[in-house]
């Protein structure tokens, strides 16, 4: 394994404060601090939802810090808030974070090189937008580059961000009023995310498809239509996928 500033994983203090120092990382900092708005808008609107919703603050503060993905705490809230089955409330989940496959399949061969504990932490800390930036920024794995640095500083910016928001929105759920219309915010965070995500055309088809298949299931009961909407984008995706001329050899 290279010894070069790029291995920060290590623990020991020099190299720590050689990952810190990078150029690389203040880069990470940089671009993942222009959009804490939407992050803290949407990490307070989940903080308050929860509280909302039933869950003790400190259930809240536990399942905030643990499960770290706000899409998936604000669809199982109302699954949990109604008694849904626990099949019901896991495979929500489940498909809501499907994604996230995905992104760790593209990211592996950058940090692949790493120990296993430490590629779970990687895991833990890796959310939309550090992969989307992420993405943008490397194309290919490089030693020396600093991607690890780059990471780690545009994850640092947005757990933080997340995380202090969550808990304000946790903390003070009674004393925001609703006319302050943060559920909109969320609403506007996430479909900014969103567009961030659409990047070609299979994209862009399967979040009509899934934009589609929700309205037309609406009706079905304990926020199953999100399921069917998954269903009916990962089909479309693999089905258009399948459809395109592959390069030869």
């Amino acid at each position: 394994m290279s010894r070069d500033r790029a291995v920060c994983h290590t623990g020991r203090v020099n190299q720590l404060s050689a990952c810190l120092s990078h150029p690389q990382f203040r880069a990470g900092i940089k671009e993942m601090a222009s959009i804490i708005p939407g992050i803290s808008a949407w990490g307070l609107v989940t903080g308050v939802a929860m509280v909302k919703s039933g869950m003790s603050v400190p259930l809240a503060l536990l399942m905030t810090f643990t499960v770290f993905a706000g899409g998936v705490q604000l669809v199982s809230l109302p699954l949990i808030a109604a008694g849904a089955p626990m099949w019901v409330i896991w495979a929500t989940a489940f498909c809501v974070n499907l994604r996230f496959v995905i992104f760790s399949i593209q990211m592996r061969p950058f940090f692949v090189r790493f120990p296993f504990r430490y590629r779970l932490m990687l895991g833990y800390f890796t959310a939309d937008l550090t992969y989307v930036l992420f993405q943008r920024r490397f194309k290919e794995p490089r030693v020396g580059e600093g991607q690890i640095e780059y990471f780690l500083g545009g994850t640092t910016v947005n757990w933080f961000s997340w995380q202090i928001s969550s808990v304000l929105g946790i903390v003070l759920s009674d004393a925001i009023p609703t006319h302050w219309g943060l559920q909109f915010a969320g609403v506007l965070a996430l479909l900014g995310l969103t567009c961030s995500l659409l990047t070609d055309r299979i994209r862009w088809v399967a979040a009509v498809v899934a934009g589609g298949a929700a309205v037309a299931a609406f009706a079905l009961p304990l926020r199953l239509n999100i399921l069917v909407a998954i269903v009916a984008a990962v089909c479309a995706a693999l089905v258009m996928e399948a459809a395109q001329p592959r390069e030869p050899s």
